[in-house]
């Protein structure tokens, strides 16, 4: 029986190492094993990715398509049927959602109500966007709408961020 620790090599599989290009004592003659002229026989020839012999490759012949702007604006969103679990005259807010597990993740840049559903409670609804049916079904049922800034910077984090910049800064008082 073989074991791993018996086994060898077969006789002559290694064979040396050719030297390519060293002229013509080396055994490769003087075209190196390349042949006669030609595109294969020259220098830098089709060492890329991509290249499909001068056809035109498959990335430069499909279409672009498709941008992502760099600063979007994402929302998490909620239903006023989300909005019925509350109850009556409840605050809803970021964190009151978040706890309710109606709002997960943290890459969102705001909130947005939208109108899908009913809503038969009294609530004060505090979101970064509300669409208009959103905002008539919240006020038909008696409750109140707060709409949030996105982004509330103190005025002196806004002189740090735009310094130099050539805008004029309004001096916090």
């Amino acid at each position: 029986m073989m074991t791993l620790n018996a086994l060898k090599k077969p006789r002559r599989s290694t064979h040396p190492k050719k030297r390519v290009g060293r002229g013509q004592g080396s055994g490769q003659g003087k075209t190196a094993g390349r042949g006669g002229k030609g595109q294969k026989a020259r220098s830098g020839n089709m060492h890329f990715e991509g290249f499909e012999g001068g056809q035109s490759p498959l990335q430069r012949r499909l279409p672009k398509f498709g941008f992502t702007p760099p600063n979007r604006k994402e929302f998490a969103i909620v239903s006023l049927d989300n909005l019925e679990t509350f109850g009556a005259g409840a605050t809803v807010d970021e964190a009151s959602l978040r706890k309710a597990g109606f709002v997960k993740g943290g890459a969102w840049t705001g909130i947005k109500v939208l109108g899908s559903g009913k809503l038969s409670k009294k609530l004060t609804v505090k979101a970064h966007r509300f669409s208009a049916g959103a905002k008539e079904a919240i006020s038909k049922a008696g409750g109140t709408v707060e709409e949030l800034p996105l982004m509330a910077h103190k005025p002196e984090a806004a002189a740090k961020a735009h310094s130099g910049k050539g805008v004029p800064v309004a001096k916090a008082q």
